[in-house]
């Protein structure tokens, strides 16, 4: 029998995904790579907002054609969409036959031989909190040879006012130290080049164990393993990025000194009804400690606008920040709004228009910003891990300070490269997000 997945959302989402697969291929089912050709359809979904739960729902409605003109018997929604929006989506969704909340993905195959007729029958909703952390026992197939995530930890004991993630994916819960090691080796030693560390907020790892463990640690000992490959972390808390996690982000030498901080907005009374417990100038003082410690630091953020009571003063403080600070790579979202969030009940919500229209001034302050930044890369020689040849003599990849998605790339110019490996690269030109340069 066939498979094939659909995986939307993030980086977190694509791991379970991961698993599914490696479960479902442990249970003797072969992944093809077109859904015409697959018996089973799995489409691992994303809710966070709203246009990502629409873009699941698109997702599913055009992948339920295959059940009725190609070879596809079933078709599983799996993860956030179900899990947020429960029996109410089931009955929205006649074409799909199962759906499996965040902690059923890898109850699959058992679930597939028991699909009943009812809605209930087709709804499998664990507690979240269920899901072990640990996971270097569960099979997974790799969707990139080059570069894996890791995923340090499951869920999230926070209660931003905007977020559904605790809801979804339960508290926080750290995997042990050893078990994030044994899988290190394992990718390492299947040819992985890239670790990329990653939880909903990974500087809150090893808070809830016991005894309690810094992230400096786990980052000490994967640097100490032998292999050619590099280290990267995101989505770190302003609140818990410690002194001793930016000395080993810096210092280390396989960890890039990248420094991904999800801030969402810059101002004060924002930031309160945000629920995020830190202020404007904890965040300054915060940058101007990474950058004096290592001025080459790589820093990233994501931004909310429209956030409910945002006013034109606070756009207008956010945008001086932004120019203030000036972040290498910087992403916006505009507000989300769902009722079953807390900030749905705040006054002053700000138009979607509005919002669009913050969002798109910040984003062309920030073009001009990483411009500026780029160009003081030309001249210099990186290390480039090569992912794409997409024509003769012209290669694609990723310098230390560009994350894979969400920053430029580099265009590399050379022969003979070879995909999934590094190459020396001194930089001949720079645009606003990406780079081009020459191989050694």
């Amino acid at each position: 029998m066939k498979v094939y997945l659909e995986s939307l959302g993030c980086a977190r989402n694509l791991v379970d995904s991961e698993n599914i697969l490696g479960q479902l291929v442990k249970d003797h089912w072969d992944i093809v790579l077109l859904p015409e050709e697959a018996d089973l359809i799995v489409v691992n979904t994303c809710s966070f907002i709203a246009s990502a739960a629409d873009e699941s729902i698109d997702t599913i409605l055009a992948l339920a054609e295959h059940k009725k003109n190609g070879t596809c018997k079933k078709l599983v929604v799996a993860g956030c969409l179900p899990e947020r929006y429960g029996k109410d989506i089931a009955k929205a969704l006649p074409e799909v036959d199962l759906f499996l909340g965040t902690a059923a993905g890898l109850k699959i195959e058992e679930q597939l031989n028991v699909i009943g007729d009812r809605v209930t029958d087709k709804c499998v909703f664990p507690d979240p909190n269920s899901v072990s952390p640990e996971k270097s026992d569960l099979p997974r197939v790799r969707t990139q040879s080059h570069m894996a995530y890791i995923k340090i930890a499951e869920g999230c004991s926070r209660h931003c006012s905007y977020c559904i993630i605790p809801k979804l994916r339960g508290q926080f819960r750290s995997r042990s130290e050893n078990d994030i090691l044994i899988e290190a080796r394992a990718l390492i030693e299947q040819g992985t080049r890239e670790l990329i560390l990653v939880a909903e907020s990974t500087t809150d790892y090893g808070r809830d164990l016991d005894p309690p463990l810094g992230l400096e640690s786990v980052l000490e000992k994967l640097s100490a393993l032998p292999g050619n490959f590099r280290i990267r972390l995101l989505y770190a808390f302003p609140d818990t990025l410690s002194d001793a996690i930016i000395e080993a982000v810096g210092c280390l030498d396989k960890v890039c000194c990248y420094f991904d901080v999800p801030i969402q907005h810059g101002v004060d009374s924002v930031l309160k009804k945000m629920g995020r417990h830190y202020t404007r100038e904890d965040l300054r003082l915060l940058f101007e400690r990474i950058r004096n410690r290592f001025p080459h630091a790589a820093l990233r953020t994501t931004l909310i606008t429209g956030f409910p009571g945002e006013s034109d003063k606070d756009f207008k403080d956010l945008m001086a920040f932004v120019e203030d600070i000036r972040f290498d790579h910087l992403g916006v979202f505009t507000y989300s709004d769902s009722d079953d969030l807390p900030s749905h009940n705040l006054t002053g919500h700000v138009s979607a228009k509005r919002s669009d229209t913050r969002k798109d001034h910040i984003m062309e302050a920030q073009a001009a910003i990483s411009h500026e930044i780029n160009l003081a890369h030309v001249g210099q020689t990186y290390r480039v891990l090569i992912e794409e040849n997409p024509e003769e003599g012209l290669y694609l990849g990723r310098t230390d300070f560009q994350a894979p998605d969400v920053d430029g790339l580099t265009f590399v110019y050379g022969d003979k490269l070879t995909l999934g490996e590094f190459a020396l690269v001194t930089i001949t030109d720079a645009h606003e997000y990406d780079l081009s340069g020459d191989a050694l």
